[in-house]
This record gives C-alpha cells, structure tokens and sequence, in this order.
C-alpha cells in the first residue's frame, strides 16, 4: 500500500467523521450554543450503555412484588430539581429537554400511555411525528433523516417545558430472597402536560408516553443536579436521584385485576388519604417484618414498656401499655379504690375514740396518817 493510498484513506474517514458530526448537531434541540459538556453527553457507547442495563432480578428469586404507580408534582421542594433550571444554564437542562432531545435524535424510543397497560414492544411504539402533531409542538425534518430513521429538530423556544408540570412513574417493589433484601426501581417514566382548557378553569393533564427508564439511565448518568439550596454543588445525577428515592411521589394507584385507581377505589379524601399511607407503610415495613426480633430488640422493647408504667402519670401510660378494654377497665376500678381508701396524715392522731383510763384512788389518806399492818392484828 503507498503512501498515496493511504492519505487517500485517511482523508475519506476525516470526511464521513464530519459528515456525522454535522448530521448529529442538526437533529434534536436547536441551540443558539452547544456546551461541549453537552455534545460529549449527546451519544453514549455501547459500552457505557451495558454498564447501566443491569440485569433484573429472576423469577426463582423472587418471592414478592408490587407494582405503584406515582404522581411527581415538580412543585414540590423535592421534585424541583426535575424542573429546574427551565432554561440550559452552565451545562444543566431539565429533564424534559432530556428526553426530547433523544426522541429527536432518535436514541430511545417512546411507547404508547396505555393506562395501566404498560406493553414496551414494537407494536406500541409510537412516531414522534404524530406525538408532535398531536400536542402542537413545532418540529421540522432534521437532515438526515430517513423513512426507517425519522429524526426531528425543535427549536429551543417551542419545547414546552414550562407546561411539563408532572411525572407519572411505574415503581417495582420486589423482594430479592438471594440478597435478602428489599428492592425498589423505576420501570418507566411519562411527561405530562398542564395545559389549560379553552374556557379556562383548572389546567387537564395530558400524558404524553412511556420511556423506559432502563433506556434513559445511560444519559441521565452524565448530567450533573443539585437538590438543595443549602449546596450550590451539584451532588448527583438524575440517575442517582431516581435510584435513591430522593422524589417525593404521590401514589394514585396499584396494579389490581379491576385496573382502577385509588381515586376510584377510594371516592372519600380521607379514605384515600388512609389508604395511600397505608399502602406506604407496608413498604416500608415489609422487610422488617419478615424478621424475628433478636434478643436485645425484646429487651429494649420491655424497658420501654417497662418505663411507660412507672411513670408518674400511671392512668395515662397504662392506657398505652394496655392492650385489651378489659385491662384498661380494671386499672381504672383499682385506680378508683385506692381514692376511696382512707388516708391517715402524719402527726393527727386517730378517728377511733379510746375510754380514757381512771386512775384508782389511793388507800392512803390525804392526813399522811401511819397505817397499822394487818400482820401484826392480834
């Protein structure tokens, strides 16, 4: 091979390296000026990718499992890190942008919004072109573009991201019996739009998709958040705000064989309200429970008991120590007789009157007359 040949070679892949470098930056999300932080993060290596497609936990594995659906409200405190900034700042997007500069570029896909009916094949994936139309976002063909390979670009200023007010996510709770542990991941996660009616009133919400989050973990990985406003620093990343539990998600619904929601379930407030925390509690305590406690538990346990009935205030602590109505109506009449027995004070001398002694009168006479002794009577 000459020399001549190879320059001819080299200058070929420098050639297809631009061409694929000016296909890349005209699909997606328009900008004024890509960070370098953000083009790096754009693609992701096979590699890379495998390394956060952990495999799930098998079927022989596992011995439980629930499935909870949440409602994220980016109002909350905890949530606003998913919102802000609204505007790409210093290399930081929300993560709406996120996950419609994929969808542009074509790197995940999106699935229909079956309402608990989560199908992630082919034949519910749906086309970006018809999502677009169907929220009225302004796309245009990127180049590139193919009939197979659809990509799209949206300009900076018609994302809708001050309209993408909630997340719906699908939580899988499962009980691992290899690591003996109790395991939460998310499974998917769906935009949802606030938008007005046309006679005003409350905003409706329109979910838009399913993206599996296992697809999006790749990319969320490489952008930097921070969660506090006591720390400037960006301490994690989406990646790592989902996998900790760092959201705070209200649960509208559990899979069920009718497939209705809480709401429906539960008409009352407050009887939905009983039923979200005690769904949430049984999450939390699931693990717990399949435990016997040790003996250093009990003990601490009897103390505590133990402390609560020698306290002062024993009509009071004996009510939370008391497990039955019986035992409570029992303290209560014994608490009763022990008013009602009589008291003696310290100084006061008794109720019951004694007949006082009479002193004998004395045979001698007052005079202080000599007695004759009766021994010498003759």
């Amino acid at each position: 091979m000459t020399r001549l040949t190879i320059l001819a070679i080299a200058l070929l892949a420098i050639a297809a390296d631009a061409v694929a470098q000016q296909q890349s930056t005209n699909s997606g999300v328009r900008r004024r000026e890509a960070a370098p932080e953000q083009r790096a993060a754009a693609t992701v290596s096979d590699r890379a990718a495998s390394h956060y497609t952990a495999s799930g936990v098998s079927d022989a594995d596992m011995q439980w499992m629930r499935v909870i659906y949440r409602h994220l409200d980016l109002n909350k405190d905890a949530n606003a890190a998913l919102y802000f900034p609204e505007e790409p700042v210093d290399g930081q997007e929300n993560l709406f942008r996120i996950i419609l500069r994929l969808l542009c570029d074509g790197q995940v896909s999106a699935y229909e919004y079956l309402d608990g009916r989560e199908i992630f094949t082919d034949k519910y994936k749906v086309k970006m072109g018809d999502v677009f139309e169907r929220f009225h976002i302004p796309a245009s063909p990127a180049k590139g573009s193919s009939e197979k390979r659809p990509l799209y670009t949206v300009d900076e200023n018609d994302v809708p991201t001050n309209e993408v007010l909630s997340y719906y996510i699908v939580e899988r709770w499962i009980y691992d019996t290899r690591a003996n542990r109790m395991r939460s991941q998310v499974e998917a996660i769906c935009p949802v739009l606030h938008r007005m009616g046309d006679y005003g009133g409350d905003a409706v919400r329109y979910p838009m998709f399913w993206i599996k989050f296992a697809d999006l973990r790749p990319y969320l990985a490489h952008q930097q958040i921070f969660t506090s406003d006591d720390n400037n620093l960006p301490t994690c990343t989406y990646d790592d705000f989902f996998n900790l539990n760092m959201y705070d998600g209200e649960i509208y619904k559990t899979r069920n064989l009718k497939n209705r929601s809480l709401m429906q379930l539960y008409p009352d407030p407050e009887d939905l309200k009983r039923a979200q925390d005690s769904i949430q509690a049984e999450l939390d305590n699931f693990e717990r429970k399949l435990w016997v406690p040790d003996r250093e538990e009990l003990l601490a346990a009897k103390s505590k008991a133990d402390e609560k009935a020698e306290s002062p205030a024993k009509a009071a602590d004996l009510s939370d120590v008391l497990a039955t109505p019986a035992e409570e109506t029992a303290a209560e009449e014994v608490k009763a007789a022990e008013e009602r027995k009589p008291r003696t004070v310290r100084g006061e001398k008794k109720s019951a009157t004694k007949r006082p002694k009479v002193k004998k009168a004395s045979s001698s006479s007052s005079s202080g007359s000599a007695v004759r002794s009766v021994r010498k009577r003759r």
